[in-house]
């Protein structure tokens, strides 16, 4: 089911007015509310801060930013640990000796959290279900302090050059790259402890780096992605151990995306969704559907015009049996 809703004169003149499909906005305008939805174009439109992780597998997080600091950049520390915001940039934050040395990784403020709400730990089997390029994986390594096991699925064969470039950058050793449809993964028939599954999405949360997702994203790419996603939440949770966590997110504000997917596992399995420490809490109650779970409540959402980084959803799920 892929919700929609009227056409109304205010949401073709927003549509019109910063080129997006009518689709998305009506959508938007029901989800969060017309000055809401406003805000958020806007924000898309105005772009959002660059972010950097550091590599503590490589340097102090004091070490880097004196050294980056030294060249001209300003770095603002944010309330996402290893997280920093670039304020000022002499040059291009991704064209320094310390990137090229893998003493950090370029990506976004809410790129970061999944790893930590996932918490990887050192004698853990963890596995990233779709990796390239490879910011999370190699967070998720530098988590574990390069110990452990952790698994970097990618489907997409000609992605995966890029997602091994950076794991020598970054200087992770605990990394095996497989190259296969995560969907299959459960087949292998191994348990592991954790997922990370920053599922294949629509994207209409990172609009602002990309506006060809004004027109493009629309019913066809939300059916299919949330039937993919759905299918690589099977898979995860098959593969997980009793008491296993999954963390699911995704660059999209479809709830069909989100929510929507986080009710199809709370009605087909035996898991607890967990609180998130970041964001805000995600929707329980959507127009035209109605009422979710109220543990739905404990993911989180992000939106570039309140917490400066891409629209984005988590869900920390464990499973029970």
């Amino acid at each position: 089911m892929i919700l929609d809703y009227p056409s109304t004169r205010e949401s073709r003149e927003l549509a019109k007015r910063y080129g997006y499909n009518e689709f998305i906005v009506r959508r938007w305008i029901n989800f969060f509310g017309f000055e809401e939805t406003v805000e958020l174009i806007e924000a898309m439109e105005r772009g959002i801060p660059k972010h950097i992780r550091v590599n503590t597998i490589k340097i102090d997080e004091k070490d880097l930013v004196r050294r980056l600091e030294e060249r001209g950049f300003k770095l603002e520390k944010t309330e996402v640990p290893f997280c920093y915001k670039v304020v000022e940039e002499p040059y291009s934050i991704g064209a320094t000796p310390e990137y090229l040395m893998g003493y950090y990784y370029v990506m976004e403020k809410s790129s970061c959290i999944p790893p930590l709400v996932l918490n990887p730990k050192s004698d853990e089997i963890v596995v990233d279900f779709a990796s390239a390029p490879g910011g999370k994986t190699t967070f998720l390594a530098q988590l574990m302090n390069n110990r452990g096991v952790l698994i970097a699925i990618e489907a997409n064969r000609e992605r995966i050059q890029a997602l091994i470039d950076n794991i020598h950058r970054m200087g992770v050793l605990n990394t095996a790259v497989v190259h296969m449809n995560a969907v299959k993964f459960c087949n292998l028939g191994l348990k592991v402890d954790k997922i990370l599954l920053d599922a294949p999405c629509s994207g209409e949360g990172v609009i602002h780096k990309d506006k060809d997702r004004k027109k493009v994203s629309g019913r066809k790419d939300i059916e299919f992605c949330s039937k993919l996603q759905k299918e690589l939440v099977e898979s995860a949770l098959k593969s997980l151990k009793s008491g296993g966590v999954l963390v699911y997110s995704t660059c999209s504000l479809a709830p069909e995306e989100n929510e929507l997917v986080i009710q199809y596992v709370l009605d087909r399995f035996e898991v607890e969704i967990e609180d998130v420490k970041w964001g805000e809490p995600a929707l329980t109650y959507i127009p035209n559907y109605g009422k979710l779970d109220k543990d739905i409540a404990k993911c989180r959402r992000f939106y570039p015009h309140k917490h400066e980084t891409s629209g984005f959803f988590i869900a920390k799920i464990v499973k029970v049996i």
